[in-house]
């Protein structure tokens, strides 16, 4: 996939100083639309690459499929345009024999923006997605110390972010050794999760027990519930978790992290799993920040 970046002439300007014409990097938007066993189920906006995990990690989220064995092919679909062009934007999944294809209410026949994944579900029922798998039996424990590593390490494997200043990021990473297993980036922080998962089917690693989930931005509820759809029992964010974001965290026994930044952090939920032998520190106010994603210089 190619498609990544795009190059546009822009114009920089300072105040009372030079206007200058240069060519820019920007990350690339385009819609891709995912179809199970020919049928048509969604239309997300991402950035193209890593389709295939996109789609996989999609379906785990939805509570389509569970397993690697489920996930039987993808390919992209030829003659996605009336001319015939493959657009590489029509990506068709096959389930394996005995894996019952999506109920028709899922169907998203909308446009999904990068920003939000769930703004087209039909009502706040069809939000709530019950996972098969159970995250507060985990047993893991988080060294603080180690923890507090993990956005530096996201951050100098963002590759398309060095260039463009446009895209979220999810990691993956062990809980015990502190291994960065996958990182996925995307235009939208919803998808970055997805890959993630979705290079977890693909590699048959669901539940993911034992490890921890890194984002780049903020928390929502969307990402706490992909990560228990996929059993992973803690969700890290440099930045703050929405209150349902929390709620839900503490609901299902997941471990919650906010504005893990420097040596410092906020657990919002599950905090029994990172453990720590100093003496309580009189509470400090939390300046919330914005989210990764800064202005072009």
């Amino acid at each position: 996939m190619t498609r990544i970046t795009a190059r546009r002439k822009v114009v920089r300007l300072t105040v009372g100083g030079l206007r200058t014409t240069r060519e820019d990097v920007l990350a690339v938007e385009e819609p891709l639309e995912i179809r199970v066993n020919g049928t048509s189920l969604a239309v997300t906006m991402r950035t193209p690459g890593n389709d295939y995990d996109l789609a996989a990690g999609f379906l785990v989220s939805e509570g389509v499929i569970s397993r690697g064995e489920h996930f039987f092919a993808a390919r992209y679909c030829a003659g996605a345009t009336v001319d015939g062009e493959n657009t590489y934007n029509v990506l068709d999944v096959s389930l394996a024999p005995g894996v019952a294809v999506p109920d028709p209410s899922l169907e998203r026949n909308f446009l999904t923006t990068s920003a939000c994944g769930l703004c087209g579900k039909a009502n706040i029922d069809a939000v709530r997605t019950r996972s098969v798998f159970t995250v507060s039996d985990d047993p893991v424990l988080l060294d603080a110390e180690r923890l507090t590593t993990f956005p530096d390490v996201l951050r100098a494997g963002q590759r398309v972010f060095e260039k463009t200043g446009g895209l979220h990021a999810a990691g993956l990473f062990d809980a015990a050794t502190g291994e960065l297993l996958v990182l996925r980036e995307d235009v939208g922080r919803h998808n970055a999760v997805d890959k993630v998962i979705g290079w977890a089917v693909k590699e048959d690693r669901l539940p993911l027990r034992g490890t921890v989930l890194q984002v780049s931005g903020r928390a929502s509820f969307e990402l706490v519930q992909k990560a228990a759809m996929a059993g992973i029992p803690v969700l890290a964010a440099v930045s703050a978790p929405s209150s349902l974001a929390a709620e839900l965290a503490t609901e299902v026994g997941m471990t919650l992290v906010g504005f893990l930044r420097g040596d410092s952090m906020v657990i919002y939920a599950g905090a029994e799993r990172i453990p720590s032998g100093e003496p309580p520190a009189s509470a400090a106010p939390i300046t919330p920040a914005p989210e990764q994603v800064p202005a072009r210089p």
